[in-house]
């Protein structure tokens, strides 16, 4: 037959059910993503591939990613930090269970002659000292009751730390490769542009060479000649920005794949040889679960969830059983005998009176915590739907800008082209068709 509780037994389990939770519940902001990209031509793309570099078709960019893996010094320290986290559980886990601890001693001591009484000293002539040798061998066991889940809300605040920096390695290796990438097409592109800077300098010296003849001739004045000297003085300041930048761009690069900044290597490789992979946006709805930045957020917040509960536990009691049992002899032959044996065992309960508002403070200090963690996660998610929506602005505007240059490089070529045919027509000069 089974017995019903009382009423009053049943409000006892409820008020213990409710009193040995002392955390506060997690609640992890609510977010809403967008039905679509506002900018996306195209939503159901799927997502970029883990190797999405290699959509480039740069043998060049794959060794580097390669070398990176290996050598990056942020993704190291990431992976440091993990282990660093992934202790720390196996730190606080030793809370759940007893501990046990073994000492042996031997201790020689000599009495103080002169505390011996005066009488005895008279009668006795001088005391002589006293001698004695104490064997002790001893274990002793503790264990701290975890009723109030302090320790469980310990190790699962380390655990969600540990998930948080496992999140912050993607994060760092994502950094990386996208690091990698910008860099090296940045020097690429700087590569082309000192080539066309070079090409300039050389076509201004040409048309101030004619213009400089001309002026020999009678046919050009000095204006036209210092105007021209002016021009190239441009073209050649631009060529040192240039040039600087390349060079800190190939120092960066080698501090991302890992290694100390050496002089620029050859380029066998440009920008026209590079292919333009697809640009995927994805489905809104599963962006959160995609970046790691967003659940290292989510993974911190419970942490500090957790840490208010650890926090909130130091106002209830601490119920520990301790215990110690051993030997202890003068003698070393009577060592391990049952005259030797001492023993000890009992529970103990602390509990907090006066602190002087030193647990209240930290409580509130943990929440205050959780409130920033939230926001922190809050922001998070929406810089996440932001960047994909700028990402996507700047792959739609970079492909009209390179539509509407490469407008503009078939019509410059079709004017060179006419001015190349008026001049072997006679109808223009060299220095129309070097302009």
């Amino acid at each position: 037959m089974t017995r019903r509780l009382s009423p009053l037994a049943a409000a006892a389990l409820a008020g213990l059910a409710a009193a040995c939770s002392v955390g506060d519940p997690l609640v992890v902001p609510a977010t809403q993503a967008p039905p679509h990209w506002a900018n996306a031509d195209n939503a159901a793309v799927s997502w970029p591939a883990p190797d999405w570099w290699r959509g480039f078709g740069s043998p060049r960019l794959d060794s580097l990613m390669a070398e990176a893996a290996a050598g990056n010094f942020d993704v190291a320290v990431a992976v440091a930090k993990v282990r660093q986290a992934e202790a720390q559980i196996a730190v606080a886990e030793a809370g759940l269970f007893p501990t046990l601890d073994a000492s042996a001693e031997l201790t020689r001591s000599r009495a103080s002659s002169a505390m011996t009484s005066s009488s005895a000293s008279t009668t006795r002539g001088t005391p002589k000292p006293v001698y004695s040798t104490t064997h002790s061998t001893l274990a002793s066991a503790s264990y701290e009751l975890d009723f109030w889940g302090k320790t469980a809300a310990t190790v699962g605040g380390a655990e969600a730390s540990a998930r948080a920096s496992r999140f912050d390695v993607q994060t760092a290796v994502l950094t990386m490769q996208s690091g990698i990438a910008t860099t090296y097409f940045e020097i690429l592109g700087l590569a082309e542009r000192i080539r066309l800077a070079r090409d300039s300098v050389r076509n201004a010296e040409a048309v101030l060479a004619v213009y400089r003849d001309r002026l020999a001739a009678g046919t050009a004045t000095s204006l036209d000649v210092a105007q021209q000297e002016s021009v190239l003085a441009g073209q050649r300041a631009t060529l040192a920005p240039l040039e600087r930048q390349l060079r800190q761009d190939w120092n960066a690069l080698a501090i991302l794949v890992g290694r100390l900044p050496a002089a620029p290597e050859d380029l066998a490789e440009s920008l026209g040889g590079i292919q333009v992979p697809a640009v995927g946006a994805g489905l809104p709805s599963e962006l959160l679960a995609r970046r790691p930045d967003i659940q290292s957020a989510e993974a911190a917040l419970r942490a500090a969830s957790a840490d208010v509960a650890v926090a909130r536990a130091a106002w209830f009691p601490s119920i520990s059983l301790t215990g110690q049992a051993g030997f202890q002899s003068l003698d070393l032959a009577k060592m391990m005998t049952h005259q030797s044996l001492l023993f000890s065992f009992g529970p103990s309960v602390t509990l907090p009176i006066l602190d002087g508002g030193r647990i209240a403070g930290t409580v509130e200090q943990k929440r205050g915590r959780v409130d920033e963690l939230a926001q922190t996660y809050r922001k998070a998610v929406a810089s996440a739907f932001s960047d994909v929506e700028n990402a996507l602005v700047a792959v739609a505007k970079a492909r009209d800008e390179v539509a509407d240059q490469t407008q503009a490089e078939v019509t410059a070529r079709r004017a060179f082209e006419i001015a190349r045919s008026q001049m072997a027509a006679g109808t223009v000069d060299v220095a129309t068709v070097l302009n």
